[in-house]
């Protein structure tokens, strides 16, 4: 966004530019979702450099889990925006005869989107995907706290795109909320459940809607039918993939006590085999984002528990792969989500018992199993909430664009990927066209001797 503009002149521009009609038609979308695809494509080692210098993220890290995600998402919508955005025919109600129904795609307008800084690329791109899909024109809030990535984004995006279609808002918490104040069409926003409910008070006071993407403790639950060695390697995966800073990373694992000995080896070897005698030295281990969550990390590490891992670094923002064993729910690792590189052990001897304990808390954003035992993972599925779910797996769920991605409760509000993306930032309209070559007199007065057909009609109605 040019620095001399306001907020409030950039949305006064884009509500201008969006009720030209510029933005609706499919073959414009598709013209700027291929403009955004080769300018990812052109960019990809400045992006991979800028989220290097942000917080240490590996090449590697970096276009599986950011550049080739958003690579993917876009194709895909591209293939399929066509079908996506075509009116949908509804079968018409017997008591509207004779009429044709359909649902509309309407773009919402003015979107604005904030993102966080722990994927800081792909979860600004990827929902941008989905706005311009939509046939919105959109503002994009990128995270501060990873500011080459955020001024990179501002470089590409202003240099290529009108700032009335798509603009960048750089700066911290005062340009969020200035943001907040305005009346907007749709807000979406990723990040913690504190920031979010502070998005959705805003968004209530101008009747916003609002898709949030949060987070919370996600459990993992490995039972003794597991393939333990594999399990750890997954887990381990799922779990430090960027040093642990990821939404829908295990948090914390439930061990049936009959294999947790095993399970722990199996852990420390996968570690070793993964980062080295020393992960400090691995260049596929990122840093920690900042020093207040540097802290905030080391105060949850209790010495007496740590059985791998627990060294820190400040100066380096570094917190080794730390497991901690025999932790129960009061520990304060526990107490919220841990976001971090540290993964605590808690034991369990009855599935029922863990579903209790799952219950008793705030709903999460992903919730794991490791178990061949199918009546408990059916046991588990159907008696537990949370926004995603992962047999044998963990993260993996978020890669397929055919599944819904997202919250419920306090883990978030909404989803999206793929086509549900598109769905997320447009509105679903409800169209009924009426014949004019007839005309039901029943439905008007007078009333008088009229109720004994209505009944027969509604009667009728309530067979079909």
């Amino acid at each position: 966004m040019n620095s001399k503009i306001t907020i409030e002149e950039i949305i006064q521009k884009q509500r201008e530019y969006f009720y030209t009609g510029v933005t609706k038609p499919v073959s414009f979308r598709i013209r700027q979702l291929k403009i955004l695809k080769e300018l990812i494509k052109e960019n990809e080692k400045a992006i991979s450099g800028a989220l290097f210098a942000d917080f240490k993220k590996c090449e590697f890290e970096s276009f599986a889990t950011e550049i080739g995600m958003v690579l993917l998402d876009i194709t895909h919508t591209i293939k399929h925006l066509k079908k996506w955005a075509k009116p949908k025919r509804i079968r018409p109600s017997l008591a509207n005869f004779p009429s044709s129904d359909s649902i509309y795609f309407d773009p919402y307008g003015i979107c604005l989107i904030i993102s966080p800084w722990n994927y800081p690329f792909q979860l600004l791109v990827d929902p941008l995907i989905g706005a311009i899909s939509g046939g919105n024109t959109i503002i994009l809030k990128p995270s501060e706290l990873t500011p080459n990535t955020s001024k990179l984004m501002n470089e590409i995006i202003s240099g290529n795109f009108k700032e009335e279609y798509i603009s960048v808002v750089e700066g911290g918490v005062e340009e969020t909320g200035l943001l907040l104040k305005q009346k907007l069409d749709k807000i979406f926003f990723t990040g913690s459940v504190a920031v979010g409910r502070i998005v959705m008070q805003a968004a209530a006071n101008n009747l916003i809607p609002v898709t949030l993407e949060l987070g919370g403790k996600s459990p993992c639950i490995v039972d003794e039918t597991a393939k333990l060695k594999l399990a750890a390697k997954r887990i381990v995966w799922g779990k430090f993939l960027n040093a642990g800073q990821t939404c829908i990373a295990p948090d914390y694992i439930y061990i049936h006590k009959n294999v947790q000995n095993e399970f722990i080896e199996h852990i420390k070897q996968v570690l070793k085999n993964l980062y080295g005698d020393d992960p400090k030295l691995s260049k596929d281990f990122p840093r920690i984002i900042n020093e207040r969550n540097f802290n905030r990390l080391s105060e949850m590490i209790n010495p007496d528990k740590v059985i791998i891992g627990g060294e820190t670094n400040k100066d380096e923002l570094y917190i080794a792969p730390t497991v901690l064993n025999n932790v129960s729910r009061k520990d304060k690792v526990m107490e919220d989500e841990i976001f971090g590189p540290i993964l605590p052990l808690l034991t369990f001897k009855n599935i029922n018992d863990v579903i209790s304990e799952i219950n008793q808390h705030p709903k999460p954003l992903a919730m794991y199993i490791f178990s061949h035992n199918k009546m408990q993972v059916k046991q588990l599925i159907e008696n537990t909430s949370s926004g995603g779910f992962c047999v044998n797996e963990t993260l993996s769920h978020f890669v397929n664009l055919n599944l819904p991605f997202g919250g419920v409760g306090n883990s978030g509000i909404g989803n999206y990927h793929g086509k549900y993306s598109f769905k997320c930032f447009t509105h679903e309209k409800s169209v009924l066209r009426k014949a004019t070559w007839f005309d039901m007199p029943l439905r008007y007065p007078p009333y008088k001797r009229k109720l004994g057909m209505l009944k027969k009609v509604f009667g009728i109605l309530q067979k079909l």
